[in-house]
């Protein structure tokens, strides 16, 4: 569940949100995001630009990075313990299984910004190439997901309802 840079012009950009509006989703778990000026190397890139970099608690992004690529690199922070957030930087070390958790959660987070939503984040996930064994990212979330949902509310880092818990993974 990888994705490789490439650049489609009908995925959704930051510069398609309002920041004020990407920044209080990471304030909610007391994240940051720092917007990093046009045509500027993006910190803490995993991919390379134009994909979202991090640093411990802080998610870089242009205007210019998929929306999708934020919210993948704010659940990584999200999901990892403390002990490795704290020395963060570029490599989230996930193993697989937080690996999927990751996507679930970036994917409802979507539904906490207006205008966006799941269905339109998996889109965009597929156009941009993740791979599911299923297909799409929508038949994974749908059939094949129970595995990382479970390991988010686990963490609780879901209430019960689905929705985001707003805390970030401790151990």
């Amino acid at each position: 569940m990888t994705a490789a840079p490439q650049l489609h012009s009908d995925v959704l950009t930051v510069a398609h949100l309002p920041a004020e509006e990407l920044q209080a989703l990471a304030a909610a778990y007391h994240l940051e995001i720092v917007f990093v000026d046009d045509h500027q190397p993006i910190p803490g890139s995993f991919w390379g630009e134009p994909e979202a970099g991090i640093i411990g608690s802080t998610i870089y992004v242009r205007g210019d990075t998929p929306l999708h690529s934020l919210l993948h690199e704010l659940s990584h922070v999200v999901c990892m313990d403390t002990q490795r957030r704290a020395t963060l930087h570029k490599n989230a070390g996930a193993d697989d299984a937080e690996e999927s958790a990751v996507c679930y959660l970036q994917v409802v987070l979507a539904d906490e910004l207006a205008g966006v939503g799941r269905q339109r984040l998996m889109s965009d996930m597929d156009a941009w190439g993740y791979s599911f064994r299923l297909g799409s990212a929508a038949r994974w979330f749908a059939e094949d997901a129970t595995d990382a949902r479970s390991w988010l509310d686990c963490h609780a880092l879901l209430t019960d309802a689905g929705r985001p818990s707003f805390q970030l993974r401790e151990r």
